[in-house]
């Protein structure tokens, strides 16, 4: 199978529907912003959203009633402060109920390994002695046939759709990933379709020294999107814009400003370069 190059707009509607379980995943940079703008200008509702470390576009996905149920490992705006329309969604319904599917890092990694291995579930030496267990049922302990061991079970991650941004694609739809990565590889291996974000897309990519190469067999769509990570970095493009973090505590603390800003930026923009040329706009 070869991946299909194709606008975002056209990998989303293709791909995320209604109630599906959706994995954003990108740690420290490579976060797809843009993806997750692109759910919220389709309406997608009822989506079980799955992210080690959910933060800024998981907020505005909350914010903007996307999510019912939430799978995830940390979640805050990184170096700010708390997420403040994922706190509303938990502690007060708004926009809707969230339910939420707490765990460690080590876990989220391992049930993500465990569905890229197509095994039912991960076990883990973590959670033993945590309270974590009390407060979700979906941690569970084992005996280790071999040893006796009484290890932790967590069920295995395997994500309707796993969306990706990048640094490049060629044309078959091979994805070069460099820099810091997170759970990126074991959830695009997971799930069930891959729609990968990049930079730019070339003829061919060069050699993947200290990088990853995901195969376009196993990519649904690529789309090129340049800046589709931002506010967050790509390694050896641009910067992380610490500034636009800082922001954000301000413009979501409070529902009329978030969904005002929520309207004037995402909303009305019809794609991620008038995203982006909306905050130039304020700048």
């Amino acid at each position: 199978m070869t991946a299909r190059v194709t606008a975002l707009s056209d990998a989303i509607a293709a791909h995320v529907r209604d109630g599906a379980c959706v994995a954003l995943e990108g740690f420290t940079h490579l976060i797809p912003f843009a993806a997750g703008h692109e759910i919220i200008r389709q309406g997608r509702r009822n989506l079980h959203l799955v992210r080690m470390t959910p933060d800024l576009i998981y907020d505005q996905m909350i914010g903007m009633g996307c999510a019912s149920r939430l799978t995830f490992s940390w979640g805050g705006n990184p170096g700010v402060g708390s997420l403040h329309r994922l706190r509303d969604a938990i502690e007060h319904q708004w926009p809707a109920p969230l339910e939420i599917d707490e765990h460690t890092h080590a876990g989220v990694a391992a049930a993500y390994s465990a569905g890229a291995a197509g095994l039912p579930f991960a076990t883990l030496r973590g959670y033993l002695g945590t309270d974590l267990p009390s407060v979700n049922p979906r941690i569970r302990s084992v005996d280790c046939p071999f040893t006796g061991e009484r290890l932790a079970a967590v069920p295995a991650i395997n994500p309707e759709v796993t969306i990706l941004h990048a640094q490049r694609a060629d044309r078959h739809g091979n994805v070069a990933m460099h820099g810091i990565i997170g759970a990126q590889r074991e959830a695009a291996f997971a799930a069930r379709a891959l729609i990968v974000t990049v930079e730019e897309i070339v003829e061919e990519l060069p050699p993947a020294m200290n990088g990853i190469v995901l195969p376009h067999w196993i990519v649904s769509a690529v789309a090129q999107c340049p800046g589709g990570a931002y506010p967050s970095y790509v390694h050896g493009r641009y910067p992380r814009d610490n500034a636009f973090y800082q922001r954000w505590d301000a413009i979501a603390r409070e529902r009329a400003g978030f969904l005002a800003w929520m309207n004037r930026h995402v909303l009305a923009s019809r794609d991620h370069a008038t995203f982006l040329a909306s905050l130039r706009q304020v700048a």
